[in-house]
């Protein structure tokens, strides 16, 4: 009978440890859910990513590419010009429009005459 018990009493305290264990484990994969979307990295993400998409929809909207720039920002600041290039046939660059004729040439303007680059 005291065998019994005993078993009866580990089967209890086992049961009630592997409920709030998983209370704790879901409350904290919820906890990692809401804090990723609410940090303060994930809304800098956000706000870069609609200054992106409001750069490409707009050819005249400056790209300045710095000689201190990592590759990566260089890489994603190029990639739109190309994409405004190809879509508008015109991107401005580091201060200058740069345009696309038709047979794909591009040039820009230098005091009223058009140079191929």
């Amino acid at each position: 009978m005291n065998i019994f018990l005993i078993f009866l009493i580990c089967l209890i305290i086992f049961l009630m440890y592997r409920k709030i264990n998983f209370r704790k484990s879901k409350n904290i994969k919820i906890n990692k859910f809401i804090n990723k979307h609410l940090s303060k990295e994930k809304n800098i993400e956000r706000i870069f990513l609609r200054d992106q998409e409001k750069t490409s929809l707009n050819p005249n909207i400056d790209i300045k590419i710095g000689l201190y720039e990592n590759e990566e920002n260089i890489n994603k600041k190029s990639n739109i010009h190309r994409a405004r290039l190809s879509k508008f046939k015109k991107s401005m660059l580091n201060g200058e429009m740069i345009f696309v004729d038709n047979e794909q040439k591009i040039y820009k303007y230098v005091e009223g005459k058009k140079i191929y680059l």
